[in-house]
C-alpha cells in the first residue's frame, strides 16, 4: 500500500491537465469519446459515434445512437461522471488523473472512472476500499480539486 501511495503521489506531480475542473484535452471531448449513457443506464464503456455528437458545457459528448443523444439532452447533469472524469481514487487521495475510459464501476446511481497503467489499478484499489468512506473522501478532496 506504502508503494501504491508513493506512486499516486509522484504521478500527481507529473498527472496531465492537473489544472482543469474536467478531465478532457484541447479536443473537449469528454470521456475520451465514450457514451456517458451507456455507463450509466447500460453498466458498459461504449465509443460514441460523431454523428450522435452534441455539446454541454462547452464539451462535446458521444453517443451510440439518437435516442442515447436526446436521453442525455433531456437532462444532462444525470449523465456527467463524478470528479469531472478524473480518477475517483486519484480524486479521494487530493489529485487528478487521467483515466482508462474501460476502467469505471455504476454505484448509488452514478458512475465513477479510474487510472489504469502498469503500476496502478486504481478500481481495484477502489472496490478493495469502503465505497462510502472513498465517496466521502473524494467529495472533500474534490472541493479543492475542482477549482484548482
Amino acid at each position: 500500500m506504502k508503494s501504491i501511495l508513493l506512486t499516486i503521489t509522484m504521478m500527481l506531480f507529473t498527472s496531465i491537465g492537473f489544472s482543469q475542473n474536467y478531465n478532457t484535452d484541447d479536443s473537449k471531448i469528454a470521456l475520451h469519446g465514450y457514451s456517458p449513457v451507456s455507463y450509466l443506464d447500460l453498466g458498459i464503456a461504449q465509443k460514441g459515434l460523431k454523428e450522435y455528437k452534441t455539446t454541454y458545457d462547452g464539451l462535446a459528448y458521444y453517443f451510440t445512437n439518437g435516442d442515447q443523444k436526446k436521453t442525455f439532452e433531456a437532462n444532462p447533469k444525470k449523465y456527467l461522471p463524478q470528479y469531472g472524469g478524473y480518477c475517483a481514487f486519484g480524486v479521494s487521495v487530493g489529485a487528478k488523473f487521467r483515466v482508462d475510459p474501460n476502467k469505471f464501476i455504476v454505484k448509488d446511481g452514478k458512475y465513477y472512472l479510474f487510472l489504469y497503467d502498469l503500476e496502478v489499478d486504481a478500481q481495484q484499489l477502489w472496490l478493495a476500499g469502503n465505497h462510502k468512506e472513498l465517496v466521502t473522501k473524494a467529495n472533500s478532496k474534490w472541493t479543492k480539486l475542482s477549482e484548482e
